[in-house]
């Protein structure tokens, strides 16, 4: 029979943060748009990410008490971890809005969670677009005092993001010693607010929230477009100006249409 964890003075509201993380490229011949998505299939392949998870259980200070990971043919990972509590509670209030670590081990009272990434690499099916993109879907889900948005500075910087969107939720109630049901536990007015500044500075960054229901949204795109960085398989001195100013286009159209959820006339 397994363990069964022991609660007692639970706090059972369940805080949700989920991540898309996107990342953008120009291939411009076949082989180099499968070599894009090798590369990427490798570099995040379920190991990496299990590696990275385990950081992120460090970060809200967690155990892991199982792990799931798979690889997929072609291409994609997937990696779920069942977490649960330390028995140390916080000194601080971890649900502060404040930003977290890059990478710092929090101590703090967990129960019964998980955390989930699945990576998502992409090409344009008309050859002569050239346009790659890579996704990685993250979701940390606690219940307790912990706040899963401590890992928001980590995971920003684990990957290549271009574009990154961020929901985060509260769901259920706790009572307190009174009986009084509340529906959420700490103050929070803008996902935002838990960035560092060397994070805000790089991305422009739209919020969508709805306050009474304790939905948060924030929506990033990477301020600085250098196109040597966007090109795989070749280089900005092997373009000439009209190449350069068509790839360009073709990659800051895609840049905005993830970023609006939306597609966009020619």
């Amino acid at each position: 029979m397994p363990h069964k964890l022991k609660l007692h003075g639970f706090n059972n509201l369940t805080k949700s943060l989920s991540f898309n993380i996107y990342d953008i490229c120009y291939a411009k011949t076949p082989d180099h748009r499968r070599e894009y998505r090798e590369y990427v299939d490798e570099l995040y392949n379920a190991e990496r990410l299990t590696q990275i998870l385990t950081t992120v259980t460090e970060i809200i200070g967690a155990t892991v008490l199982n792990v799931a990971r798979q690889d997929y043919d072609p291409e994609g990972a997937s990696v779920t971890m069942l977490i649960a509590e330390h028995p140390v509670a916080p000194d601080e209030d971890p649900s502060k809005e404040e930003p977290g670590p890059l990478k710092e081990s929090v101590v703090a009272h967990l129960d019964k969670s998980h955390v989930t990434v699945h990576t998502y690499p992409e090409t344009h099916p008309d050859n002569e677009n050239g346009i790659s993109t890579f996704r990685v879907d993250i979701d940390v889900s606690t219940c307790g005092v912990i706040s899963p948005l401590k890992v928001l500075n980590y995971l920003i910087h684990q990957f290549d993001s271009d574009i990154v969107t961020v929901d985060y939720r509260v769901r259920g109630f706790t009572r307190d010693v009174d009986g009084v049901k509340h529906y959420i536990d700490h103050e929070i007015n803008s996902i935002q607010n838990y960035f560092l500044d060397e994070t805000l500075d790089l991305y422009e960054m739209i919020d969508v929230n709805v306050y009474q229901e304790n939905i948060f949204h924030t929506k990033m795109l990477l301020k600085d477009f250098e196109l040597d960085n966007y090109l795989f398989g070749t280089g900005v001195d092997e373009l000439s100006t009209d190449e350069q100013d068509q790839i360009s286009r073709k990659l800051r159209r895609e840049m905005l249409e993830i970023f609006y959820g939306r597609n966009m006339s020619s």
